[in-house]
């Protein structure tokens, strides 16, 4: 559990203090977690009987890891996946919710199995990624934070207003795909070159 929490803390870290962007699909979000979060949970952080964006504000990192500990990590399973990509999956669930399963269930099939791709990882979704583990441990880590890398880069295709959390101002690698690429071997990430090439039709 102690490992768990350690990872939940680095996510808090990761995540950041009270932001609240037009164009997130979170809106008023802090340490990762949103009102939508918090009103799905029922939690009503200052006790005022009303959740709203103060309890956004008010609430605590201790929360905050408690939260993705019980419904990010416990809640959707991911203890059933191999070992070596269980912080990785656990980030980009804070991130994306069920999307990250359907990432690594989509990538098992692109692999070699048959699988169901329904963000719910059961018995199927554990023997194969089990197996692809114990095929490839040193590559199946780095091929799911490369999905991950490469969905993001697709959102900022199909959706201008997001580019920003791929992109920064300055034409560099945005908060999105650098997070990506702290979960794989340093020789899959981008050159600034070739990032820039991957977006040069971003306006």
């Amino acid at each position: 559990m102690q490992n768990i929490k350690n990872m939940a803390k680095a996510i808090v870290q990761r995540e950041g203090g009270y932001v609240f962007h037009p164009n997130d699909p979170g809106g008023a979000t802090k340490y990762g977690v949103t009102l939508a979060t918090l009103r799905q949970l029922g939690l009503d952080v200052n006790g005022d009987q009303i959740i709203d964006e103060q309890d956004v504000k008010d609430l605590s990192s201790e929360k905050a890891i408690d939260i993705y500990v019980e419904h990010y990590f416990n809640k959707p399973n991911i203890s059933l996946l191999p070992d070596i990509v269980h912080e990785n999956v656990f980030d980009m669930y804070v991130n994306s919710g069920r999307h990250a399963v359907r990432l690594f269930q989509q990538l098992l099939c692109d692999m070699g199995t048959l699988i169901s791709v329904d963000g719910k990882i059961g018995p199927q979704t554990q023997k194969a990624g089990e197996r692809f583990a114990q095929a490839a441990p040193d590559h199946l880590n780095d091929a799911y934070a490369i999905v991950r890398r490469n969905y993001y880069l697709s959102l900022g295709d199909e959706r201008p207003s997001l580019r920003k959390f791929a992109r920064t101002n300055g034409g560099e690698k945005g908060g999105w795909v650098i997070r990506a690429e702290g979960f794989m071997s340093p020789k899959y990430r981008l050159s600034s070159l070739e990032f820039q090439m991957r977006v040069s039709k971003w306006v």
